[in-house]
C-alpha cells in the first residue's frame, strides 16, 4: 500500500542504523512488525498478570497457528 507520511528524519535515521535495514521501507515494515509484537506481548501480560511469561517468536506464531 502507497502512503506519504512525513516522518520525523531524526527518528528515521536512528531506526534505520539500529534495526540494519537498507531501506526507509524496510525500517518502517520492521518498525510496524516490532510494535505489533510488543503489543500482544503487552495484552498477553495483562491477561496472565500473576505468571511470568517467556515466549519466544517461534512459539507464539506456533501458538496463533493452533488457537
Amino acid at each position: 500500500m502507497r502512503s506519504t507520511l512525513d516522518i520525523d528524519g531524526k527518528l528515521l535515521k536512528e531506526a534505520l542504523k539500529i534495526s540494519g535495514a537498507k531501506t526507509k521501507k524496510e525500517v518502517i515494515n520492521i518498525t510496524l512488525g516490532e510494535f505489533i509484537r510488543h503489543s500482544r506481548l503487552a495484552r498477553l501480560r495483562e491477561r496472565y498478570s500473576g505468571n511470568p511469561i517467556s515466549l519466544t517468536k517461534k512459539l507464539l506464531n506456533k501458538l496463533r497457528k493452533n488457537g
